[in-house]
């Protein structure tokens, strides 16, 4: 397969990662969440059949089977630009984030499937974000500028990969994990990865 995948993620440190699951979980414990729900993304990843597999990292952080790329600073719009115009151009690129653990092997290979078939590929998040962002062209100035973190983030990334010609191919909704009835929640669907054993002896504890 020659698509590859990004994994844009920040390194789980206490007090600057997950910090909306605090209360009722402490900082180091929103930050052992933080840690479990990237591990669980990265196997994911490992387990698709694609050309390469990079994480886009604010940070340090040891992940085997992965280039990292340094994520550029500034505000998240930069951030998520910078992840497509520093990675290799001539690949249609793949990106997600850490924030849905609940991600299976089969979805994120369909997802790279359909992106070589599609100009482009959406997966829109329950929130109102997105949780997946592919380009057969990557190109990060069709991702600045469009404002993160609203209700409406996902319909603007749309209408901007509409208005530049494109008809992206979209993918199932998923619940990203900001709240602590995120957690339950996504630690529900998936029950046999770190996320949601990280998530019950938290809450359990």
């Amino acid at each position: 397969m020659t698509v590859q995948i990004l994994v844009l993620a920040k390194q789980p440190v206490a007090g600057k990662v997950k910090t909306r699951l605090c209360p009722p979980f402490t900082p180091q414990g929103a930050a052992d969440v933080a840690a479990a729900a990237l591990e669980d993304t990265l196997d994911v990843v490992r387990a698709v059949d694609v050309a390469r597999r990079v994480l886009v990292l604010d940070g340090d952080y040891d992940a085997p089977g992965f280039e990292v790329q340094p994520q550029r600073s500034g505000p998240m719009p930069d951030r998520l630009a910078g992840a497509f115009d520093d990675c290799h151009q001539h690949l249609p690129t793949l990106l997600v984030g850490m924030d849905t653990p609940q991600l299976t092997p089969q979805l994120l290979q369909a997802a790279a499937d359909a992106l070589s078939q599609h100009p482009a590929v959406l997966g829109r998040a329950l929130d109102g974000g997105w949780w997946a962002l592919g380009l057969q062209r990557p190109d990060g100035r069709l991702l600045a500028g469009v404002p993160t973190s609203r209700d409406d983030t996902g319909d603007l990334q749309l209408e901007r990969l509409r208005a530049a010609g494109l008809d992206p191919h979209l993918l199932p909704e998923l619940r990203d994990v900001d709240t602590i009835a995120d957690a339950r929640s996504v630690a529900a669907l998936a029950p046999a990865g770190r996320f949601a054993a990280t998530v019950g002896a938290l809450l359990a504890g």
